[in-house]
């Protein structure tokens, strides 16, 4: 139990580091959360929206896998124990947190931009 409290811990600093700039919590996956999307070889790289879109599906998808691991664990499931069920909150908050910031600093960019002279 230790080693998962240290490893979400981890993750949770890692984070952090990463949201510290825009382009660092775009390019970086962010744990089981935020991931870059894979481009095969001789595939076009996936335009920002899309790339943005499969990051917000990657965090719905921890959301409802926390979800499900607490309803899991309120039913009485055995392979449901508190140490996961924590584990797995965690992330899907550690996650929500960070599209959140990222979110953030893409309405300033938007609203640097906007409010430049021309």
């Amino acid at each position: 139990m230790t080693d998962a409290i240290s490893s979400v811990l981890s993750q949770i600093r890692a984070l952090q580091a990463q949201a510290k700039g825009v382009g660092a919590a775009l390019d970086k996956p962010l744990g089981n959360a935020v991931a870059t999307p894979q481009v095969a070889a001789g595939a076009a790289p996936a335009s920002f929206g899309q790339a943005l879109q499969q990051a917000l599906g990657q965090v719905n998808q921890t959301q409802l896998h926390a979800r499900d691991m607490a309803t899991a664990f309120e039913l009485g499931d055995p392979r449901a124990d508190l140490a996961r069920v924590m584990v797995a909150q965690q992330q899907a908050s550690v996650a929500f947190r960070a599209t959140v910031e990222v979110r953030n600093r893409l309405v300033q960019a938007y609203q640097d931009v906007m409010n430049m002279p021309l």
